[in-house]
């Protein structure tokens, strides 16, 4: 009989909160959006003359905190009318769910920061800084489609399409350095 009024404690509980999503090493999708904007700044930055090697670091670094914080408040909000109470778990929670945006930054910032070791142009840095960018945005795409059980030709599809955005950006750079 407890088995039995355990379990039903267990079903009304899930009925006032939604599932959590299962625990996930990475968010790929926070991933992949976050080196997209890494791409972005990257290009952004370059693209309106030199801009010291420091100073793009902390432009990317500091752009993928603010980023990570917005999506974290975002989903925070937009979850207030599923979870009534807010808990210092379910924000940690976020906080760590949305992580890969602000860490996809990292790459980039470390190819600007080693760019002077491999004896690179201010221009050259933001080149291999968003190649750097644009290849992560490729690799955690495909590992995601490959992690979901996607099918040879969907991994391909989704390596495809991340590399269209990437040239996209690329592309965009190039004109507007032009």
């Amino acid at each position: 009989m407890a088995d039995g009024a355990g379990a039903d404690d267990q079903s009304r509980e899930a009925l006032r909160r939604p599932e959590e999503p299962p625990a996930v090493p990475t968010d790929y999708d926070g991933a992949v959006y976050g080196s997209l904007q890494a791409a972005s700044v990257v290009a952004g930055a370059a693209t309106f003359g030199p801009f010291p090697r420091v100073g793009l670091v902390l432009l990317l670094l500091v752009t993928g905190l603010v980023f990570w914080i917005a999506h974290v408040y975002a989903r925070l909000v937009g979850e207030l009318a599923t979870y009534r109470h807010l808990t210092w778990h379910r924000v940690r929670h976020v906080a760590v769910h949305e992580w890969p945006i602000a860490q996809a930054a990292l790459a980039p910032a470390v190819a600007v920061a080693i760019s002077p070791l491999l004896r690179l142009s201010l221009q050259d840095t933001a080149w291999f800084a968003l190649a750097v960018a644009v290849a992560e945005q490729i690799g955690w795409a495909t590992r995601a489609a490959t992690r979901a059980g996607a099918s040879r030709a969907l991994v391909v599809a989704s390596a495809v399409v991340n590399l269209i955005l990437g040239l996209v950006i690329v592309l965009l750079k190039a004109q507007l350095q032009h």
